[in-house]
Order: C-alpha cells, then structure tokens, then sequence
C-alpha cells in the first residue's frame, strides 16, 4: 500500500487551508454578540468633513469608515478561485447590510488583489493603508497575513487575516479560521467524555503536522489527559513503522485513542491498522477539521466510527440559494468567513468606537456569533470557535455532538 503524502496540507507558508470545511449557522445572517446590549448594530455616524483619498480597483458598501478586503484573486487558478468566492461573499453581507432598515451602513470595502505572493500582500496592504483603511480583512495564507500584518501594525492598524496557520497570529492580527488549538482540544475533550483514557498522535512532518502536534501535546496538557506517544513520519515506510510500533500497545489496551488529522494519509493510515489486525472500533480514530467532506474520508470502511470537529454546516447552507442567485454558482466552503468578517467590520461599536476597532472590543471573552457559529478572538491573535463532533458513517459523516466551544 502506498501512503500518499499531503499535497495540500496546510503547511507555514503555504495556502493554510483549501479545506472542503462544513462552515455555517442557523439561518441568522446578522453577526452579533453573545451578550445582549454589549455589541451595537446601530445607526453609522456621519463622514467628519476631511477629504479622503481616491480609491483604486473595486469597492463595495458606502460608509464612512474604509475596511480593506485582502484576497488572492490572481494567480494559481484554484487559489484565485477561493479569492473570488470570499470577495463575492463580502458583497453579499454589503447587500444583506443596505437591505436591512435595522443595520447602519458603516463601512465601504476596499477589495485589494494580493496574489499568491508576501509582495502581493504586503503591496495590496500598503495601498489600503494609503487609501484610508482603518482594518484590513484577509488576507487567506498564513505568510500572507504575516506580511499584510507587518505593514498594518506600523500603521495601528489591526488585521483579521483568514488562515488557519496559528503561527500567523499575533497581539493585533487576529485570524478568523479554525485553528488548530480550538479543533483538537474540542476534539480530545470529547473523546475523554467517552471515556478514552489514554491518546497517541501521528503527524506528518510537515510545517502543519508539526503546528498539530504542538496542539495535539497542548490539549492533552491543558484537559489532564495521559499522552501515551506521539509519533511522526515522511515516507511510507516510516508510516508503517509507526503502525508497527502501536499494534501491541493497541492490542494490549494500553492506546485508546488515537489522533492522525492529516486528511491524506488517514484512510491509508487506518487501512494498516486492520491489515495488522485493529479491527474497527478496538481504538478511537480522532481526525481534524479538514477531515470534513473529505470524499477519501467518508469512503474509507476501516474508518467508520471516527470522530472528527467541524463547523455547524447551517450557515453555509443558508447563504447558498442567495449565492448561486447573485453569482449563478455555489461558494467555496470559505465563503462564510469573509460573510462573517465583513458583518463585524460593519458593526457600529467596532466601526464607530474611539478607537476604531478597539481591542478590547474585538477580543470581548463572551465573542461574537456568526455565519460559523459562535466564535472569538484571544488577546493573542487566535480564534476559538464552537464546533461540533461528527462521527464517520459509510458514505457520509453524522453530528455525533452539537457545537460547543
């Protein structure tokens, strides 16, 4: 059997995150916070008189305040493909925003072009910083929004970047993903609940396999959990010494669950096990977030019965029959956070507030609730998100527990 490695893991500098993720929320499509009164949707306020300069490329909404839209939209055409699916889905919430009589217009939406280049964002960045943004929204690559986040702290201006890499967050830049800490510290903490006792984790290595290890070792810590082994590979070969290595502890009882995220080598993973013997269910098999609609994943016999985080797919499927209406096709599963990020950006708190985009204000403990459900931002940049456990059924995937954070 040939193991075939990660093209598309979500590697440091890379795309960090071309992930078929179930992202939604009940229909709900106004984002707003978990405590009542503490976030407000209200009137936007009015220009102050000074003359702002002149806007190059697209813009969307007509608000005072200027917020840059950071996408790649040129480019690898599959990367592009995203960009355009996240741009569409910023105008839509400007739609949804002009429609509503309860929501004041703030924002305008600067959209700016980064490409699949650091010099690609850090130029798009520049240009917003230069045309009066006071937050930039993207962009989607971890080393991206690094870049973008350079030029905007220069500036004191913060950044909500897309990436799911937590290596790209910081004080100021805050990423509106599903990071890795959130997912396998939900994940572990369920498993537990059933009574999983001891854990092992495999990870490729790889710049991502190594930010899940990082998580994978943090989660067990933080939840008291026994971390039996953890275990990492690059080749084939290496991968099926690591199955070596766990058969007799599995067999034993001695390892009763066991993490593989990496989405490309799980089915291959759990094909070893059964051929030396692990028959289905002997162990809990724990995948990550991009497991989630995963046709490789779902299709795997050996895999049945493995749990995995994901998002709520409500939301997703609420904003698909208004997509396909405005751009004749379905948006990339991404789609919901760019919804998302340009509902808080218009929020009248945050647009209006002295600062703009204060903080304190983003990073309120009791968070906000969006497309994807309920979600916030930690002082530190990274996000925490409410997502439920799914458990792999033969062809599908069904909601083992519902979203928590």
């Amino acid at each position: 059997m040939r193991i075939a490695m990660s093209a598309g893991a979500l590697t440091g500098p890379g795309f960090s995150g071309l992930r078929a993720l179930g992202l939604g929320l009940a229909a709900a499509a106004l984002l707003s916070a978990c405590s009542p009164g503490s976030f407000s949707f209200g009137p936007g306020s009015g220009t102050s008189g000074q003359v702002t300069p002149l806007v190059t490329g697209k813009s969307f909404g007509k608000g005072p305040v200027r917020v840059a839209l950071l996408l790649p939209l040129s480019g690898d055409p599959n990367i592009a493909a995203v960009g355009t699916s996240m741009a569409n889905a910023s105008e839509l919430a400007i739609d949804f925003v002009e429609t509503n009589p309860n929501i004041g217009e703030n924002i305008t939406v600067l959209l700016k072009d980064t490409g699949t280049t650091t010099a690609g964002a850090t130029q798009a960045a520049q240009q917003a910083l230069s045309e009066g943004a006071s937050l930039i929204l993207g962009p989607l690559r971890a080393d991206q929004v690094t870049a973008a986040g350079q030029v905007a702290k220069a500036a004191g201006i913060p950044v909500i970047g897309f990436s799911n890499n937590s290596g790209a967050a910081s004080p100021g830049v805050f990423l509106l993903n599903i990071l890795p800490e959130s997912e396998v510290k939900r994940s572990m903490g369920y498993a537990s609940k059933l009574g999983k006792k001891a854990f092992a984790g495999v990870f490729p290595t790889t710049d991502f396999g190594r930010i899940q290890e990082g998580a994978f070792r943090q989660a067990t810590a933080d939840l008291g959990l026994n971390a039996r082994a953890v275990y990492n590979f690059s080749t084939e070969e290496e991968a099926r010494n690591v199955v070596t290595q766990l058969v007799p502890m599995l067999q034993a009882g001695q390892i009763d669950a066991l993490f593989i995220p990496d989405r490309a080598t799980a089915p291959s993973f759990a094909n070893l096990l059964n051929e030396a013997g692990i028959a289905p269910g002997k162990v809990q098999l724990i995948g990550s977030a991009d497991w989630d609609g995963d046709p490789s994943i779902l299709n795997t016999t050996t895999l049945a019965g493995a749990l995995f985080p994901a998002v709520d797919d409500a939301g997703y499927n609420a904003m698909l029959p208004e997509y396909q209406a405005k751009f004749g096709s379905a948006p990339h599963k991404f789609a919901t956070i760019a919804y998302t990020a340009t509902i808080l950006a218009n929020a009248s708190s945050l647009a209006n507030g002295s600062p703009r985009y204060d903080r304190a204000q983003l990073t309120l403990p009791a968070g906000f609730n969006g497309r994807d459900g309920v979600f916030r931002f930690l002082p530190d940049g990274r996000s925490e998100y409410a997502l439920v456990i799914k458990q792999v059924t033969i062809g599908g995937a069904s909601i083992a527990e519902g979203a928590k954070l």
